[in-house]
């Protein structure tokens, strides 16, 4: 550890506003009118029919998710490698992966909690007018031996196919990614190189070297955001808009309801208790929450997570390297904690099945626990079936959720990215890795223009702790 000492006599460096800021439209402004435009598209498109509209505004959102899920796979893999290998300057390594799993529970239970109350006061289910046999089971279902499965990688980059059939009956192929092969194929090369100590050193080299050129890639596709806002919010709104929620409007309601009270009460009340502003930090985690409610993707906005995290909240970049995508794929306090406590509730009452004390506390279990065992695979529906298998509730009562699925999912998203940010930030509070100053910084529209610093302007200042190192523009 090392420290120097600027010369007294040298001038100050002056302060330089980032070139992107000077005379142009603010970042979050651009998304923001990104997603007026989108919402404007869609609406004609939904109100004149305009089918050929509907579809572009899809196949551009859906390039644009994709083209995060791409630089996803080499972003994760050698940001783990780099943070594993660099576990040789951090003495409390263990203690730090095992108190942020210890925060994704408490956080996790507390939403659980949220979701059951809300259940059991409202009553979703008993006051929704649908007819049940119109049901339809799931083609599959969360299990628990899922997690054993999906940590095992099937091949070195963790790909997988995945078949969809069209219209018309024909099989459609394409590569997908499990996140958390990564993450574990991740750690491993990384202990290994760690192990293998000097002589490993021109591979770390190398794969850190690669690591700040997929940073530069994943910044030049959000560059994108006020694009892929407009065509993703504005596909929503012309191929759902809101006739679906009539028949389980209380539902829809109780779902951002529960959302709201963990984003706007029990987040802040868990940042204050460590010591943290609640505002600094949503200023600071801003942009990444509003893509994930558009985009409705953990995945698609962990590139964008993993930055608001280093560069806006101030948390060493070699604890969030490996902490964020863990949060990404097990951290999912919306689509695995508030939705299905309140789903379980609102198909037992839609099917007019009697939950006992202990039926809840199986909920909670699932919720906090459960997560995991759904890791590797996509969507809330796996959760979900997870869920009613294990309170024996009946599976049709997915088929009659899945009709909102898209508009809730958008409010789950942005809790589950919000919950990836905050544990991170607040174990990293805790144990020192967190620059203060960088933090209480924090202003809405300021954070954004923190990101987009380019590497001929003003870095943060190196630091001078061997736990830490300086996050590159």
């Amino acid at each position: 550890m090392s420290s120097t000492t600027p010369d007294a006599a040298a001038p100050a460096p002056a302060t330089r506003t980032p070139r992107h800021t000077r005379g142009r439209v603010p970042f979050w402004a651009q998304v923001f009118i990104g997603l007026a435009v989108g919402v404007l598209i869609g609406f004609v498109a939904r109100q004149f029919d305009q089918a050929w509209l509907a579809e572009t505004l899809k196949t551009v959102g859906g390039i644009f998710v994709q083209l995060l899920r791409v630089i996803v796979v080499p972003l994760v893999l050698t940001a783990i490698i780099v943070s594993i290998a660099n576990l040789r300057q951090v003495t409390n390594a263990a203690r730090l992966a095992g108190e942020t799993l210890v925060w994704f529970a408490i956080t996790a239970a507390a939403s659980v909690v949220v979701g059951i109350t809300l259940g059991l006061v409202t009553n979703p289910g008993a006051n929704a007018n649908l007819d049940t046999s119109a049901g339809e089971a799931p083609s599959s279902t969360g299990s628990w031996l899922d997690f054993l499965t999906s940590i095992v990688p099937g091949n070195f980059l963790g790909l997988e196919v995945s078949t969809s059939t069209e219209e018309g009956g024909a099989l459609t192929s394409s590569p997908d990614f499990n996140i958390l092969q990564l993450v574990v194929l991740g750690i491993a090369i990384g202990a290994a190189a760690l192990s293998v100590g000097a002589k490993a050193e021109p591979f770390v080299n190398l794969t850190r070297s690669a690591l700040e050129v997929f940073s530069r890639l994943v910044w030049w596709v959000i560059r994108l955001s006020p694009l892929g806002t407009a065509a993703l919010i504005g596909s929503a709104v012309a191929n759902y808009g809101w006739d679906l929620l009539g028949p389980l409007a209380l539902f829809t309601a109780d779902v951002y309801l529960g959302c709201a009270i963990v984003l706007l009460v029990i987040y802040p009340i868990v940042a204050r208790a460590n010591g943290l502003s609640p505002v600094k930090f949503f200023a600071g985690a801003w942009p990444a929450i509003q893509f994930a409610f558009v985009s409705r993707s953990s995945i698609g906005t962990l590139p964008l997570t993993q930055r608001v995290v280093t560069h806006n909240l101030g948390v060493s970049r070699d604890y969030a390297s490996f902490a964020v995508p863990i949060g990404a794929t097990t951290k999912m306090d919306g689509c695995a904690a508030i939705y299905p406590a309140l789903a379980a509730i609102t198909v037992a009452q839609l099917f007019g099945v009697d939950l006992a004390f202990t039926d809840y506390l199986l909920i909670a279990f699932v919720s906090i626990v459960g997560s995991a065992a759904t890791a590797g695979l996509t969507g809330a529906v796996v959760m979900l079936t997870l869920t009613l298998s294990t309170l024996g509730l009946p599976l049709e009562g997915v088929g009659l959720l899945l009709a909102i699925d898209p508009i809730i999912d958008m409010i789950r998203t942005a809790t589950n990215v919000a919950g990836q940010a905050l544990v991170p930030t607040i174990v990293a509070k805790r144990n020192g890795l967190l620059d203060q100053s960088v933090y209480d910084s924090n202003t809405f529209g300021g954070a954004d223009a923190r990101l987009e610093l380019d590497e001929d302007e003003v870095a943060p200042a190196p630091t001078t702790d061997d736990t830490r190192v300086a996050v590159p523009a």
